[in-house]
Protein backbone atom coordinates (compact mmCIF):
# COMPACT_ATOMS: atom_id res chain seq x y z
CA UNK A 1 0.00 0.00 0.00
CA UNK A 2 1.16 3.78 -0.34
CA UNK A 3 2.85 5.26 2.51
CA UNK A 4 3.46 9.39 3.56
CA UNK A 5 5.33 11.24 5.76
CA UNK A 6 1.72 12.50 7.64
CA UNK A 7 0.88 15.15 5.04
CA UNK A 8 1.47 13.78 1.06
CA UNK A 9 1.93 10.70 -0.15
CA UNK A 10 4.53 9.60 -0.93
CA UNK A 11 4.81 6.17 -2.18
CA UNK A 12 2.65 4.57 -4.11
CA UNK A 13 2.51 0.11 -4.13
CA UNK A 14 -0.17 -2.13 -4.00
CA UNK A 15 0.21 -5.53 -2.95
CA UNK A 16 -2.68 -8.50 -3.57
CA UNK A 17 -2.56 -10.68 -0.66
CA UNK A 18 -6.15 -12.20 -1.45
CA UNK A 19 -5.16 -12.99 -4.78
CA UNK A 20 -8.91 -12.19 -5.86
CA UNK A 21 -8.64 -8.68 -6.19
CA UNK A 22 -8.95 -6.54 -9.71
CA UNK A 23 -8.48 -3.19 -8.19
CA UNK A 24 -7.34 -1.01 -5.70
CA UNK A 25 -7.47 2.62 -4.88
CA UNK A 26 -4.80 5.35 -3.86
CA UNK A 27 -5.55 6.76 -1.45
CA UNK A 28 -8.37 4.54 -0.51
CA UNK A 29 -10.57 7.20 0.97
CA UNK A 30 -10.03 8.67 -2.27
CA UNK A 31 -8.34 11.77 -3.67
CA UNK A 32 -5.95 12.66 -1.98
CA UNK A 33 -2.72 15.07 -2.19
CA UNK A 34 0.24 13.01 -3.91
CA UNK A 35 3.48 14.86 -3.05
CA UNK A 36 4.99 16.03 -6.30
CA UNK A 37 8.44 13.58 -7.14
CA UNK A 38 6.39 11.02 -5.21
CA UNK A 39 7.50 7.35 -6.32
CA UNK A 40 5.17 5.31 -7.90
CA UNK A 41 5.90 1.08 -8.14
CA UNK A 42 3.70 -0.92 -10.73
CA UNK A 43 4.90 -4.77 -10.57
CA UNK A 44 5.01 -7.10 -13.78
CA UNK A 45 1.62 -8.12 -13.57
CA UNK A 46 -0.03 -4.80 -12.67
CA UNK A 47 -0.74 -1.25 -14.25
CA UNK A 48 -1.35 1.69 -12.97
CA UNK A 49 -4.34 4.28 -14.31
CA UNK A 50 -3.63 8.16 -13.00
CA UNK A 51 -6.99 10.45 -12.36
CA UNK A 52 -6.51 13.59 -12.22
CA UNK A 53 -9.41 16.20 -11.78
CA UNK A 54 -11.85 12.79 -12.46
CA UNK A 55 -9.73 12.41 -15.75
CA UNK A 56 -8.01 9.54 -16.72
CA UNK A 57 -4.67 10.89 -18.21
CA UNK A 58 -2.50 7.12 -18.50
CA UNK A 59 -2.52 3.47 -17.59
CA UNK A 60 1.41 3.24 -16.33
CA UNK A 61 3.35 -0.04 -16.56
CA UNK A 62 5.92 -1.69 -14.75
CA UNK A 63 8.72 0.01 -13.17
CA UNK A 64 9.45 2.74 -10.53
CA UNK A 65 8.29 6.21 -12.01
CA UNK A 66 8.94 9.32 -9.82
CA UNK A 67 5.39 11.85 -10.63
CA UNK A 68 8.08 14.49 -12.22
CA UNK A 69 10.13 13.16 -14.83
CA UNK A 70 9.48 12.42 -18.33
CA UNK A 71 9.37 8.92 -18.05
CA UNK A 72 5.43 9.79 -17.49
CA UNK A 73 4.97 11.74 -20.50
CA UNK A 74 1.19 12.44 -20.82
CA UNK A 75 1.50 12.84 -17.16
CA UNK A 76 4.36 15.62 -17.47
CA UNK A 77 2.40 18.09 -19.40
CA UNK A 78 -0.89 18.06 -17.07
CA UNK A 79 1.20 18.45 -13.75
CA UNK A 80 3.64 21.30 -14.98
CA UNK A 81 0.63 23.88 -15.12
CA UNK A 82 -1.49 24.75 -12.28
CA UNK A 83 1.39 25.63 -9.52
CA UNK A 84 4.70 25.26 -11.34
CA UNK A 85 6.11 21.81 -10.12
CA UNK A 86 6.27 22.30 -7.04
CA UNK A 87 2.69 22.18 -5.33
CA UNK A 88 1.12 18.64 -3.86
CA UNK A 89 -1.37 17.30 -6.78
CA UNK A 90 -5.18 15.99 -5.94
CA UNK A 91 -4.95 13.07 -7.32
CA UNK A 92 -6.07 9.32 -7.33
CA UNK A 93 -4.16 6.08 -8.56
CA UNK A 94 -6.23 3.19 -9.52
CA UNK A 95 -3.87 -0.34 -9.31
CA UNK A 96 -5.28 -2.77 -11.68
CA UNK A 97 -4.38 -6.66 -11.55
CA UNK A 98 -3.40 -7.94 -14.98
CA UNK A 99 -3.01 -11.61 -13.93
CA UNK A 100 -5.46 -14.11 -14.96
CA UNK A 101 -8.03 -14.54 -12.35
CA UNK A 102 -8.73 -18.32 -12.88
CA UNK A 103 -11.32 -20.91 -11.61
CA UNK A 104 -14.36 -18.13 -11.45
CA UNK A 105 -17.50 -20.67 -11.76
CA UNK A 106 -20.49 -19.74 -14.38
CA UNK A 107 -23.69 -22.09 -14.03
CA UNK A 108 -27.23 -21.86 -14.68
CA UNK A 109 -29.09 -20.47 -11.74
CA UNK A 110 -32.89 -21.62 -12.71
CA UNK A 111 -32.67 -23.91 -15.53
CA UNK A 112 -32.84 -22.56 -19.50
CA UNK A 113 -35.09 -23.75 -22.08
CA UNK A 114 -33.76 -25.70 -25.26
CA UNK A 115 -35.53 -26.81 -28.24
CA UNK A 116 -34.61 -30.37 -28.64
CA UNK A 117 -35.23 -31.62 -32.50
CA UNK A 118 -36.03 -35.14 -30.88
CA UNK A 119 -37.24 -34.48 -27.01
CA UNK A 120 -39.33 -31.81 -27.89
CA UNK A 121 -39.10 -28.16 -25.29
CA UNK A 122 -36.65 -29.43 -22.27
CA UNK A 123 -34.75 -27.34 -19.40
CA UNK A 124 -31.21 -28.01 -19.09
CA UNK A 125 -28.71 -27.23 -16.27
CA UNK A 126 -24.75 -26.38 -17.62
CA UNK A 127 -21.92 -25.78 -15.04
CA UNK A 128 -18.36 -24.99 -15.50
CA UNK A 129 -15.30 -22.79 -15.20
CA UNK A 130 -13.46 -19.77 -16.86
CA UNK A 131 -10.50 -17.71 -16.90
CA UNK A 132 -10.47 -14.10 -17.63
CA UNK A 133 -7.99 -11.23 -17.48
CA UNK A 134 -8.32 -7.47 -17.89
CA UNK A 135 -6.46 -6.15 -20.98
CA UNK A 136 -7.55 -2.75 -21.35
CA UNK A 137 -7.14 -1.02 -17.87
CA UNK A 138 -8.39 2.49 -18.44
CA UNK A 139 -11.69 0.91 -20.13
CA UNK A 140 -12.26 -1.64 -17.24
CA UNK A 141 -12.00 1.15 -14.69
CA UNK A 142 -14.00 3.70 -16.59
CA UNK A 143 -17.09 1.01 -17.17
CA UNK A 144 -17.17 -1.06 -14.70
CA UNK A 145 -15.17 -0.22 -11.17
CA UNK A 146 -15.90 3.83 -11.44
CA UNK A 147 -15.45 5.58 -7.95
CA UNK A 148 -15.17 2.04 -5.92
CA UNK A 149 -12.13 1.92 -4.00
CA UNK A 150 -11.67 -1.52 -4.16
CA UNK A 151 -12.95 -4.01 -6.47
CA UNK A 152 -12.36 -8.38 -6.45
CA UNK A 153 -13.44 -11.35 -8.91
CA UNK A 154 -17.12 -11.54 -6.18
CA UNK A 155 -18.14 -8.42 -7.51
CA UNK A 156 -18.04 -9.23 -10.99
CA UNK A 157 -18.28 -13.15 -11.05
CA UNK A 158 -22.21 -13.40 -10.87
CA UNK A 159 -22.73 -11.00 -13.77
CA UNK A 160 -20.40 -12.79 -15.93
CA UNK A 161 -22.13 -15.95 -15.57
CA UNK A 162 -25.14 -14.35 -16.62
CA UNK A 163 -23.38 -13.27 -19.68
CA UNK A 164 -22.16 -16.59 -20.64
CA UNK A 165 -25.20 -18.31 -19.60
CA UNK A 166 -26.96 -16.13 -22.53
CA UNK A 167 -24.52 -16.94 -24.91
CA UNK A 168 -24.49 -19.99 -24.25
CA UNK A 169 -28.23 -20.91 -24.29
CA UNK A 170 -27.81 -18.42 -28.15
CA UNK A 171 -24.70 -21.51 -28.80
CA UNK A 172 -26.61 -24.44 -27.96
CA UNK A 173 -29.34 -23.39 -29.90
CA UNK A 174 -27.40 -23.14 -33.55
CA UNK A 175 -24.64 -25.73 -33.03
CA UNK A 176 -26.81 -28.43 -31.72
CA UNK A 177 -29.74 -29.94 -32.89
CA UNK A 178 -30.64 -32.90 -29.83
CA UNK A 179 -29.03 -33.30 -26.45
CA UNK A 180 -28.90 -37.05 -27.85
CA UNK A 181 -25.54 -35.99 -29.78
CA UNK A 182 -23.84 -34.16 -27.11
CA UNK A 183 -21.21 -36.13 -25.89
CA UNK A 184 -17.76 -35.62 -27.36
CA UNK A 185 -18.73 -32.51 -27.81
CA UNK A 186 -17.70 -30.34 -24.91
CA UNK A 187 -14.72 -29.31 -26.33
CA UNK A 188 -16.08 -28.23 -29.11
CA UNK A 189 -18.71 -26.20 -27.96
CA UNK A 190 -16.42 -24.50 -25.23
CA UNK A 191 -14.21 -23.39 -28.00
CA UNK A 192 -17.63 -21.75 -29.86
CA UNK A 193 -18.87 -20.39 -26.65
CA UNK A 194 -15.10 -18.45 -25.46
CA UNK A 195 -15.47 -17.04 -29.73
CA UNK A 196 -18.50 -15.68 -29.26
CA UNK A 197 -17.85 -14.02 -25.65
CA UNK A 198 -15.25 -11.84 -26.67
CA UNK A 199 -17.03 -9.12 -28.04
CA UNK A 200 -18.89 -9.41 -24.50
CA UNK A 201 -15.68 -9.46 -22.60
CA UNK A 202 -13.70 -6.63 -24.92
CA UNK A 203 -16.28 -4.30 -23.83
CA UNK A 204 -15.39 -3.84 -20.47
CA UNK A 205 -11.22 -4.19 -21.36
CA UNK A 206 -11.10 -8.04 -20.25
CA UNK A 207 -10.34 -10.86 -22.21
CA UNK A 208 -11.68 -14.45 -21.71
CA UNK A 209 -8.74 -16.76 -21.63
CA UNK A 210 -10.07 -19.80 -21.21
CA UNK A 211 -13.97 -22.09 -20.76
CA UNK A 212 -14.57 -25.52 -19.24
CA UNK A 213 -18.15 -26.93 -19.11
CA UNK A 214 -18.10 -29.42 -16.53
CA UNK A 215 -22.05 -30.66 -17.19
CA UNK A 216 -25.15 -29.97 -19.02
CA UNK A 217 -28.05 -31.60 -17.30
CA UNK A 218 -31.67 -32.60 -18.32
CA UNK A 219 -34.25 -33.51 -16.17
CA UNK A 220 -34.10 -36.94 -14.17
CA UNK A 221 -37.23 -37.63 -16.88
CA UNK A 222 -35.42 -36.96 -19.64
CA UNK A 223 -32.13 -38.48 -18.26
CA UNK A 224 -34.07 -41.88 -17.69
CA UNK A 225 -35.71 -41.51 -21.42
CA UNK A 226 -31.98 -41.39 -22.53
CA UNK A 227 -31.03 -44.40 -20.91
CA UNK A 228 -34.04 -46.58 -22.58
CA UNK A 229 -32.85 -45.32 -25.72
CA UNK A 230 -29.09 -46.03 -25.23
CA UNK A 231 -30.51 -49.74 -23.60
CA UNK A 232 -32.31 -50.04 -27.47
CA UNK A 233 -29.22 -49.09 -29.50
CA UNK A 234 -27.53 -51.92 -27.05
CA UNK A 235 -29.38 -54.75 -28.60
CA UNK A 236 -29.40 -53.04 -31.91
CA UNK A 237 -25.90 -53.65 -32.08
CA UNK A 238 -26.10 -57.11 -30.52
CA UNK A 239 -24.87 -58.86 -34.01
CA UNK A 240 -21.95 -56.18 -34.61
CA UNK A 241 -21.33 -57.70 -30.90
CA UNK A 242 -21.18 -60.96 -31.56
CA UNK A 243 -18.53 -60.51 -34.86
CA UNK A 244 -16.25 -58.58 -32.86
CA UNK A 245 -16.02 -61.46 -30.42
CA UNK A 246 -15.73 -63.93 -32.85
CA UNK A 247 -12.96 -61.98 -35.17
CA UNK A 248 -10.80 -61.58 -31.46
CA UNK A 249 -11.19 -65.17 -31.06
CA UNK A 250 -9.90 -65.94 -34.39
CA UNK A 251 -7.06 -63.45 -33.67
CA UNK A 252 -6.03 -65.36 -30.78
CA UNK A 253 -6.16 -68.60 -32.49
CA UNK A 254 -4.11 -67.48 -35.05
CA UNK A 255 -1.55 -66.13 -32.41
CA UNK A 256 -0.99 -69.39 -30.84
CA UNK A 257 -0.27 -71.01 -34.26
CA UNK A 258 1.89 -68.50 -35.54
CA UNK A 259 4.40 -67.78 -32.72
CA UNK A 260 5.38 -65.18 -30.21
CA UNK A 261 7.04 -63.52 -32.80
CA UNK A 262 4.13 -63.31 -35.05
CA UNK A 263 1.57 -61.94 -32.57
CA UNK A 264 4.72 -59.19 -31.16
CA UNK A 265 4.42 -58.30 -34.73
CA UNK A 266 0.46 -58.03 -35.04
CA UNK A 267 0.37 -56.35 -31.47
CA UNK A 268 2.94 -53.31 -32.60
CA UNK A 269 0.26 -53.43 -35.96
CA UNK A 270 -2.08 -52.17 -33.94
CA UNK A 271 -0.30 -49.84 -31.31
CA UNK A 272 1.27 -47.84 -34.25
CA UNK A 273 -1.92 -46.39 -34.94
CA UNK A 274 -2.40 -45.20 -31.30
CA UNK A 275 0.60 -44.18 -30.96
CA UNK A 276 0.51 -41.70 -33.49
CA UNK A 277 -2.79 -40.39 -32.70
CA UNK A 278 -1.48 -39.55 -28.91
CA UNK A 279 1.48 -37.43 -31.16
CA UNK A 280 -0.67 -35.17 -32.89
CA UNK A 281 -2.87 -35.19 -30.14
CA UNK A 282 0.14 -33.40 -28.35
CA UNK A 283 0.70 -31.24 -31.21
CA UNK A 284 4.40 -33.10 -32.01
CA UNK A 285 7.76 -31.89 -30.30
CA UNK A 286 9.44 -28.43 -29.85
CA UNK A 287 6.44 -26.05 -29.62
CA UNK A 288 7.51 -22.49 -29.67
CA UNK A 289 7.53 -20.64 -26.85
CA UNK A 290 6.70 -17.57 -28.34
CA UNK A 291 2.92 -19.39 -28.52
CA UNK A 292 2.20 -18.91 -24.79
CA UNK A 293 2.80 -15.40 -24.30
CA UNK A 294 -0.27 -13.32 -24.43
CA UNK A 295 -1.13 -10.74 -26.74
CA UNK A 296 -3.97 -8.80 -28.41
CA UNK A 297 -5.41 -8.25 -31.51
CA UNK A 298 -5.22 -4.98 -33.37
CA UNK A 299 -8.88 -3.87 -34.02
CA UNK A 300 -8.35 -1.86 -37.08
CA UNK A 301 -5.51 -4.46 -39.04
CA UNK A 302 -6.42 -7.98 -36.91
CA UNK A 303 -2.52 -8.25 -36.47
CA UNK A 304 -1.86 -9.50 -32.85
CA UNK A 305 0.50 -7.12 -31.20
CA UNK A 306 2.51 -7.55 -27.70
CA UNK A 307 -0.15 -7.15 -24.84
CA UNK A 308 1.60 -3.98 -23.43
CA UNK A 309 1.63 -2.11 -26.64
CA UNK A 310 -0.08 1.20 -26.70
CA UNK A 311 0.06 1.61 -29.98
CA UNK A 312 -0.23 -1.10 -32.72
CA UNK A 313 3.38 -0.81 -34.70
CA UNK A 314 1.82 -2.16 -38.07
CA UNK A 315 -0.67 0.40 -38.54
CA UNK A 316 0.18 2.72 -35.87
CA UNK A 317 -3.80 2.22 -33.87
CA UNK A 318 -4.53 3.57 -30.56
CA UNK A 319 -4.41 0.41 -28.45
CA UNK A 320 -5.00 2.04 -25.29
CA UNK A 321 -8.73 2.16 -24.90
CA UNK A 322 -10.31 5.22 -23.20
CA UNK A 323 -14.30 4.45 -23.64
CA UNK A 324 -15.80 2.48 -26.72
CA UNK A 325 -19.55 2.71 -28.05
CA UNK A 326 -22.16 0.37 -26.94
CA UNK A 327 -23.56 0.00 -30.22
CA UNK A 328 -20.59 -0.95 -32.47
CA UNK A 329 -17.56 -1.29 -30.60
CA UNK A 330 -15.43 1.52 -31.97
CA UNK A 331 -13.14 2.91 -30.17
CA UNK A 332 -13.51 6.53 -28.90
CA UNK A 333 -11.44 9.43 -27.72
CA UNK A 334 -11.71 10.66 -24.26
CA UNK A 335 -14.99 12.81 -23.92
CA UNK A 336 -16.52 11.66 -26.95
CA UNK A 337 -20.19 12.54 -26.49
CA UNK A 338 -21.28 10.44 -30.39
CA UNK A 339 -19.62 7.78 -31.86
CA UNK A 340 -17.87 8.63 -35.13
CA UNK A 341 -18.76 5.11 -36.74
CA UNK A 342 -22.40 4.79 -36.32
CA UNK A 343 -23.58 8.37 -34.21
CA UNK A 344 -25.10 6.70 -31.82
CA UNK A 345 -24.68 8.70 -28.39
CA UNK A 346 -21.77 7.34 -26.22
CA UNK A 347 -24.22 7.37 -22.73
CA UNK A 348 -26.86 5.24 -24.66
CA UNK A 349 -26.24 1.20 -23.69
CA UNK A 350 -27.92 -0.84 -25.86
CA UNK A 351 -31.47 -2.22 -24.46
CA UNK A 352 -32.31 -5.82 -23.70
CA UNK A 353 -34.58 -7.53 -25.72
CA UNK A 354 -38.04 -8.96 -25.05
CA UNK A 355 -39.00 -12.22 -26.27
CA UNK A 356 -41.95 -11.91 -28.46
CA UNK A 357 -43.83 -15.35 -27.13
CA UNK A 358 -43.33 -14.99 -22.91
CA UNK A 359 -42.39 -10.86 -23.03
CA UNK A 360 -39.05 -12.24 -20.70
CA UNK A 361 -35.84 -9.82 -20.90
CA UNK A 362 -32.74 -11.28 -22.33
CA UNK A 363 -29.17 -9.43 -22.86
CA UNK A 364 -28.89 -7.51 -26.10
CA UNK A 365 -27.69 -9.02 -29.06
CA UNK A 366 -29.75 -12.34 -27.56
CA UNK A 367 -30.72 -14.83 -30.34
CA UNK A 368 -32.88 -17.28 -27.91
CA UNK A 369 -35.03 -16.74 -25.11
CA UNK A 370 -33.72 -18.13 -21.92
CA UNK A 371 -37.16 -18.84 -20.48
CA UNK A 372 -39.13 -20.19 -23.39
CA UNK A 373 -36.11 -21.57 -25.85
CA UNK A 374 -37.75 -19.46 -28.76
CA UNK A 375 -35.78 -17.54 -31.40
CA UNK A 376 -35.87 -14.05 -30.91
CA UNK A 377 -36.90 -11.84 -33.90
Amino acid sequence: MGTDNVVFLEVLEWFDPTGKEIVQRLPEAGSGEIKFGAQLTVRESQAAVFFYQGKAYDAIGPGRHTLKTLNIPILTKVLSIPWGMTSPLRAEVYFVNMKTFADLRWGTRDPVAFKDSELGLIRLRAFGVFNFRVIQPVLFVNRLVGTQGKYSTRDIEAYLSRVIISRFNDHLGEHLDSILNLPGKYDELADGLVKRLEKDFSHFGMALTHLYIDSITPPPEVQKAIDDKSRLNVFDDLNKLIKMKAAMAMEKASEAEGGAANGLGMGMGFMMPGMFTEYIKSGGAGKSDMQSQPTQTCPDCKTPVAIDAKFCPHCGHQLLVFQQCHHCGKNLPPGAKFCSRCGNPVSEAPTEKICGKCGAANLPEAKFCNNCGEKIE
